[in-house]
């Protein structure tokens, strides 16, 4: 029986929540706990946004808290915000996941995990002129003032996509809708407003008055991490997402692949001083990464100890 919960214990520090959780019940006695902690962190190893935090009544209040901050409201009116007022603790979350599934060799969840960091990063780099992490109740008005073509479907000289187009248009009214329809516009459609922001601070081609509610000198500021912030989504790291030749799923890439596309990618980002600092050797599996996210928020952004945490209160219940 102890060598049964010695493996529990091994499995635990390899973030194997799954597996200890489908595996306590036959090696101790009562345990519930174990299996609410192990769903939880299994939850945001899977980067389940929506379920961080839900119905973990046997996880302690302070990891259920720090969750939650990573976490996308589910109603217009939803309190605290979690990541919609920063986004600086789900990008710490992403990191320690990118860091465990390479240690763990999981390459194609990290690669998934690295995909929806390009997607939203955009609005890291808006955040400190924004106030907030891109909140569509608290966009500010100047977005929308005259002269502004930001959310105008079908505006010809406008440089977004259809798509953008209509996600921007959503943007500025879906806070007035029902949970339902905000949780859809969360869904399909915020990740195409960030890459919209960025469009329209560093490469419209055709300015209009969408951002003139930001002073010049951040303005300009912001333009280049927000270039970088669309760079990197562009990157051959990012693009081993849809690499597979049979589509999504059916391609994983070796460690040795992962590295090279990195190396390759710190070399287009490195044009201007945010972008440099992919090249820093920050002791971070993919060197520079943290470094880069630090510096297109202007804030330091490192890898959290969230699910070291879990890990470290689930290691105690299975040894209690």
């Amino acid at each position: 029986m102890e060598s049964a919960r010695d493996l529990l214990v091994s499995l635990a520090r390899r973030y194997a929540f799954s597996d200890v959780g489908a595996l306590a019940p036959d090696v101790v006695e009562r345990a519930d706990e174990i299996e609410a902690v192990c769903e939880f962190g299994q939850r945001l190893l899977s980067l389940d946004a929506e379920d961080f935090a839900a119905e973990a009544r046997a996880v302690p209040p302070d990891l259920r808290r720090r969750a939650r901050a990573c976490t996308m409201p589910q109603t217009p009116r939803e309190q605290p915000r979690g990541a919609l007022e920063s986004l600086r603790p789900a990008y710490a979350l992403l990191l320690e996941v990118i860091a465990i599934r390479w240690h763990r060799r999981e390459l194609s969840p990290m690669v998934a995990a690295l995909h929806i960091a390009s997607e939203y990063l955009p609005l890291l780099a808006f955040e400190p002129v924004l106030g907030n992490a891109g909140d569509p109740a608290r966009w500010p008005a100047g977005l929308a003032a005259p002269g502004s073509r930001f959310g105008v479907i079908g505006e010809r000289e406008c440089d977004h996509t259809k798509a953008e187009q209509s996600a921007a248009n959503r943007t500025l009214r879906v806070a007035g809708e029902p949970g339902e329809g905000w949780r859809a516009y969360f869904d399909r459609q915020h990740s195409q407003v960030a890459g919209a922001l960025a469009t329209c601070v560093a490469t419209c081609r055709t300015p209009c008055s969408a951002m003139d509610w930001i002073e010049p000198a951040p303005r300009e500021h912001l333009s280049v991490r927000a270039r970088v912030a669309l760079t990197f989504a562009d990157t051959p790291l990012v693009r081993l997402r849809h690499a597979a030749p049979v589509g999504h799923g059916f391609g994983v890439p070796s460690p040795e692949e992962v590295l090279d596309a990195w190396e390759r990618s710190r070399t287009i980002l490195a044009k201007n001083e945010i972008g440099n600092a992919a090249t820093v050797d920050d002791g971070f599996p993919l060197a520079g990464l943290p470094s880069l996210f630090s510096a297109i928020a202007t804030a330091p952004t490192a890898p959290s100890t969230l699910l070291e945490d879990i890990t470290t209160h689930l290691v105690r219940l299975l040894r209690a």
